[in-house]
């Protein structure tokens, strides 16, 4: 049976590590965030030399395991000494960075598609109307592509931002101790990684509905058709009569 008091204590040590776990999933999905967007644009340009470029990265990042590229990042850029002689070194030294890129360079392959679509899905015809109202590229991008892209993609992005979450939990593998990590602590100090796993499992089941929630309520914002008309206000020709 489940011992209470033992994952009461469990669950207060593994909030511990809640902070570098949403510290790595701030970082790498904000820094992902902005290498998305450079290379959805390169795959939308229909220029050839910066589509493939664009579409190489997007197949080797999405077709290789998260982990490898983890490995990749901390253990085998060590290997090459002008970086370790160069001014990144002190960066690409720490797991906390090689974590932050790894991630970051994973999440921008899988957003970029997501971007991509969100731009794809912008009818012509307003595009259209936007330019036969005079408006440039950068303005009709701002005003007209941009919102309603980002509104398209972001039921997809919220579960890219939740399954970054849930990779955070990689970086116990190269000596952070975020919430998975001091799991694992734990369990080698007690042997009793039921509780353990449990409580870990129950603070991302907490992290992730709140994201759900914070991004269904964001895409609620955006689209106007989605939220409640407010009730109209009686006229007193159109209540009916009362009869005493």
């Amino acid at each position: 049976m489940l011992d209470l008091p033992f994952f009461l204590d469990t669950l207060s040590t593994l909030i511990g590590g809640v902070p570098l776990t949403l510290q790595l999933t701030v970082l790498s999905v904000s820094s992902g965030a902005m290498l998305a967007f450079a290379l959805a644009l390169m795959r939308v340009s229909g220029n050839p030399l910066l589509d493939y470029p664009a579409r190489f990265y997007i197949f080797a990042f999405r077709g290789t395991p998260v982990l490898v590229q983890l490995y990749i990042v901390y253990y085998g850029l060590s290997q090459f000494p002008v970086l370790r002689q160069s001014m990144l070194w002190p960066f690409l030294r720490e797991a906390y960075w090689c974590a932050v890129i790894a991630l970051a360079l994973n999440t921008a392959a899988y957003s970029a598609e997501l971007i991509r679509g969100g731009l794809n899905s912008v009818a012509v015809g307003q595009i259209e109307a936007a330019r036969a109202l005079g408006m440039s590229r950068t303005l009709a991008f701002r005003r007209i592509i941009l919102p309603q892209a980002f509104r398209q993609m972001l039921p997809a992005y919220s579960n890219e931002i939740i399954l970054m979450v849930k990779s955070t939990a990689l970086a116990s593998t190269i000596t952070l101790l975020e919430v998975t990590g001091l799991a694992a602590k734990l369990i080698s100090q007690s042997y009793r990684p039921v509780e353990v796993f449990i409580g870990a499992g129950a603070i991302y089941l907490t992290i992730n509905f709140l994201i759900a929630r914070l991004c269904a309520a964001l895409q609620t914002a955006l689209s106007p058709e989605k939220r409640a008309a407010p009730a109209p206000a009686r006229s007193p020709e159109t209540e009916a009569p009362r009869h005493g």
